[in-house]
């Protein structure tokens, strides 16, 4: 309740602090020549009018735990010591007691007594800081608009305070990747003191040994059946996805007229707002069914749950990324380039072809490049209609699994977390991890070769 008052506190002040130096600015113009324009003066004093509070904010999330901590161990009977069970069970029943929630078995005089002292307490400390970032956020408001003039280097002040926050996302971002790859590797490492990483890379038999009370690596551990599952639906769906969606780029942009383009793109674009289990639910009650029945009529035996079912639905699932995308690229080509074509006797097929296409290749091998990731990253089809069967095969027609399927797995149920069993979702999403970056370098190597021909 706090952090959402001192917020909206934040942006009431934001407001009336861009109106002010708005204001001010204008009055001052018509004295002297502004450095900035009225809009960085704005800009200048909601900064300071609001950066204050929200360090307030800041130091309230960091420290209100500790202040709580603190009164409830003033509140406690002497013969709880800390650091014992009873020390945290105590404690925990007066928060409890103080927000309101039911404790369980009888309580006691002295823990409702000192719940509601907690809640007042915490209460009268809440209100006391929204008052104090008030204080604050009005005392620096007033003071900086009294510093404006038309001197002031507003513009400088706030670019800078942007091009900080810009470098502090982008350090957040690497951060965050090489944390992610930095716990991959780390408990990749342990699982392979477990396993060896031959029987793991090149094993053809996935059946590990799940235990609660061990942790010993039982089974085997061999991903090959799960490499060659991912792969499988994988490409099926991209055989489903990239000439449909490239195709129907090509048509919407090269040969539909605007109005009906206007109408279709918005349809092709809402199969990408389909939430993922409904596609499975769709594979699993429609499409399985469809193909077993279809098998049937030709002489063939198909699985209702099998890799060509999830590839399928998953291939409808991502015509989306690749049309929608492959379409707003191929209308950035410049137009120079298709009038030049037809002008030297080129059939429009030619230059959709040999000029168009090659032009907008970097972007599509972009398009084409998510929509293989979100392939190879998709569960819940899999879940529903591959099977869930990591058996090494390479009949489509057959129920397989994927890496992650197995990942989810391997991380839900009552195995310890450090055992080899659990330990192994990271072995496998770092294998995910090294194919995506491989297929990323492949596609930055046919950009680079066409942006440089077309260059």
């Amino acid at each position: 309740m706090t952090s959402v008052l001192i917020a909206a506190l934040a942006l009431i002040l934001m407001g009336v602090a861009y109106q002010q130096g708005v204001s001010r600015s204008r009055a001052l113009s018509g004295a002297s020549r502004l450095h900035s324009r009225p809009q960085y003066h704005g800009a200048f004093l909601a900064l300071w009018a609001t950066v204050p509070l929200l360090l307030v904010l800041l130091i309230w999330v960091v420290t209100s735990g500790m202040i709580q901590d603190w009164y409830i161990a003033r509140q406690l009977p002497a013969d709880i010591l800390p650091g014992t069970t009873d020390y945290a069970s105590a404690a925990s029943r007066l928060r409890n007691i103080a927000s309101g929630f039911g404790v369980a078995g009888e309580v006691a005089a002295w823990e409702t007594e000192a719940g509601e002292g907690l809640a007042r307490f915490m209460t009268i400390l809440r209100l006391s800081i929204v008052a104090l970032g008030a204080l604050v956020g009005i005392a620096c408001l007033l003071v900086m608009r009294a510093r404006l003039s038309p001197r002031l280097r507003a513009r400088n002040h706030v670019e800078t305070v942007i091009k900080t926050v810009l470098i502090f996302c982008s350090v957040v971002a690497i951060l965050t990747t090489i944390g992610i790859v930095l716990s991959l590797v780390t408990e990749t490492i342990r699982f392979f003191t477990y396993v060896s990483p031959v029987d793991f890379f090149v094993g053809p038999v996935w059946n590990p040994g799940y235990s609660t009370t061990s942790n010993e690596a039982s089974g085997s551990y061999g991903m090959l059946p799960l490499l060659v599952g991912t792969i499988m639906i994988s490409a099926i769906a991209m055989l489903v996805a990239l000439p449909v969606g490239l195709m129907s780029a090509i048509w919407l942009t090269q040969y539909a007229s605007p109005r009906l383009r206007n109408v279709i793109k918005p349809v092709i674009e809402v199969l990408a707002g389909i939430p993922t289990i409904v596609y499975g639910f769709f594979a699993l009650v429609t499409v399985g069914p469809a193909l077993a029945g279809f098998g049937e009529m030709i002489g063939l035996d198909i699985n209702a749950t099998s890799a060509l079912t999830a590839g399928i639905v998953m291939g409808i699932m991502i015509i989306p990324f690749i049309s929608s995308l492959s379409d707003d690229i191929i209308r950035q080509v410049p137009r120079a380039m298709r009038d030049g074509s037809l002008g030297l006797g080129a059939t429009k097929s030619e230059t959709i072809r040999m000029v168009i296409v090659p032009a907008a290749l970097p972007g599509i091998v972009g398009a084409i490049l998510l929509a293989v990731s979100r392939a190879i990253g998709e569960t819940m089809i899999v879940v529903l209609a591959a099977g869930n069967a990591p058996i090494l095969r390479f009949d489509p027609t057959e129920p397989v699994s994927t890496f992650t399927v197995t990942i989810v797995t391997a991380l839900t149920g009552d195995a310890d977390f450090a055992s080899p069993q659990s330990l192994v979702a990271f072995a496998l999403g770092l294998t995910l991890f090294v194919i995506t970056l491989m297929l990323n370098i492949g596609a930055l190597a046919i950009v680079r070769k066409y942006r440089e021909q077309y260059e």
